[in-house]
């Protein structure tokens, strides 16, 4: 895995983290949800770097590299 490629996925895993600790209290979600502008910029950023955009088998298969725990859904 390239730098580039490594730096996509590792945005992607806070990204999805971020998001995942913002939306457990249903009822808080939408105070939080605004805190996950940084994030996706830094995601959609690290991705367009990479040459990743639109390329999300790609981009899917280096995430699961990463975190296995996270292959076979949903891609």
């Amino acid at each position: 895995m390239r730098t580039d490629e490594l730096a996509a996925a590792q945005a992607y895993v806070r990204l999805l983290e971020a998001t995942r600790a913002a939306l457990t209290d249903p009822e808080d979600g939408p105070l939080y949800v605004p805190l996950l502008a940084s994030p996706m910029a830094e995601a959609d950023g690290a991705l367009k770097r990479a040459g990743l955009s639109g390329n999300e088998s790609r981009f899917f298969d280096l995430v699961s590299t990463l975190r296995p725990s996270m292959s076979g859904g949903g891609h």
